[in-house]
């Protein structure tokens, strides 16, 4: 019967523990580029994440060969000359709520929040700092924001011979749909 209870209280504490974080494995991140010379879009459904109620705290990977474009020409490009897929494989995210506290979210009420942190694309990390939209809903949670990066920011060159028709910022879009992480 000692057992019996040790391991109800064990099982006990695992389940509230993974209630505090919530996963995804097939976020969603798209990115778009409006240039003169031709608008450059791609989007990637399989960014995994995890969201921490417990402390605010995100974490975001994502393999830069799963992005997919419109033209495989212009995936080639992105891959080999410009994030360097090979050498630089994946970009990740990591950092937190500003100003969380563990009751944040409501049932159904979009909920704006700060998200700051550090980015790592193309082998080099910088603080970022983006607005979210955040609702919890029945099943998980639902994530979503917007923000704009620099290519020089993140030692992406544009050549020369394109560098006046391609745009040196780049629109990020995310959309999570987080489950509960079941131990």
């Amino acid at each position: 019967m000692k057992y019996f209870i040790v391991s109800l209280l064990m099982l006990t504490s695992f389940s509230v523990v993974g209630q505090s974080k919530y996963i995804t494995k097939n976020g969603y991140i798209d990115f778009f580029s409006k240039s003169s010379m031709e608008d450059i879009s791609a989007k990637n459904e399989q960014v995994s994440s995890i969201l921490d109620t417990e402390n605010g705290k995100v974490v975001i990977a994502v393999l830069m060969k799963s992005f997919r474009f419109e033209k495989a020409l212009m995936e080639e490009h992105f891959n080999e000359n410009y994030v360097e897929s090979g050498k630089f494989p994946k970009a990740s995210f990591s950092g937190s709520i500003v100003d969380y506290h563990a009751d944040a979210f409501k049932e159904g009420v979009a909920t704006k929040v700060k998200i700051s942190g550090d980015l790592t694309i193309h082998g080099v990390t910088k603080p970022i700092l983006a607005e979210a939209t955040i609702i919890k809903t029945k099943e998980g949670i639902n994530a979503e924001s917007q923000f704009v990066v620099k290519l020089k920011d993140f030692d992406i060159v544009i050549p020369a011979l394109v560098k006046d028709k391609i745009s040196e910022e780049v629109k990020i879009s995310v959309k999570f749909n987080y489950l509960p992480l079941k131990k």
